[in-house]
């Protein structure tokens, strides 16, 4: 079965496109192929835009690689996804209150920062420069492998499995 995941933001060119593109590339990392990774924007400002280029500049710079065309989140998305992270608590108060959360919702919604002790939102590094999309992709990679350990397991598995290895999702299990 598929992980699917939408990371969320306030426009969709910063945070969550390079969150979406880490946790990928973290999950692939670790071997698990079942992973659907999207990303997308509680804000309509930038339907349509690539990633913001300090963004990609710094994946590039970390072999990550990184496509994307800004959307913003859709009432689809609550049922279509298993879990849905939030960058911050603007953002998280913003899926919680949208329409597609009270029309029989799948998804978990949770702050992404919460899959780790200190309980850390994703600043914006919009208006900063690049130093704050450094910091945000290094949080990124630690809050890629929280959520991997937590939902996946800490050890590696994908669908060609051999080592007994669980995917746990939901608190359900499913055997390899």
């Amino acid at each position: 079965m598929t992980i699917s995941v939408l990371v969320v933001c306030l426009g969709n060119i910063c945070r969550s496109p390079m969150g979406e593109a880490v946790l990928r590339n973290e999950a692939l990392k670790r071997g698990i192929t079942n992973i659907h990774v999207d990303s997308a924007g509680t804000a309509a400002a930038h339907i349509g835009e690539d990633p913001d280029e300090r963004t990609i500049e710094v994946c590039g710079t970390k072999s990550v690689p990184i496509s994307h065309s800004a959307r913003q989140v859709r009432a689809s998305d609550f049922t279509s996804f298993d879990y849905i992270l939030a960058a911050d608590g603007s953002n998280l108060r913003a899926l919680e209150r949208h329409v597609g959360r009270r029309e029989g919702s799948k998804a978990v919604v949770r702050l992404w920062g919460s899959y780790l002790p200190d309980n850390k939102p994703i600043q914006d590094p919009y208006y900063g420069g690049l130093d704050g999309f450094t910091e945000v992709y290094e949080q990124c990679v630690k809050l890629s492998n929280a959520f991997l350990d937590e939902v996946a397991g800490k050890k590696s598995y994908g669908d060609n499995s051999t080592d007994g290895t669980r995917c746990h999702r939901a608190g359900m299990e499913d055997t390899p």
